[in-house]
């Protein structure tokens, strides 16, 4: 298992999706997964940037800037 972090660009806003999963294609998904559930309205993804990949362990985490 490992968390990603994505950085996502939406038509009016970038922000960042943290997420865990066992491959980058579940992580894509379950990131696109995420930015639909926080938004009322279906946003459009324009780009969806991998920029992070940790392997889980205990202790992990991010510095979100």
């Amino acid at each position: 298992m490992y968390l990603y972090r994505f950085e996502v660009t939406l038509e009016d806003a970038n922000v960042t999706v943290i997420v865990a999963a066992p491959d980058e294609e579940m992580a894509f998904h379950l990131a696109e997964v995420e930015v639909e559930k926080e938004y009322l309205r279906l946003p459009v993804i324009k780009e969806l940037v991998l920029l992070e990949k940790k392997p889980v362990r205990k202790g992990n985490g991010f510095l979100i800037k």
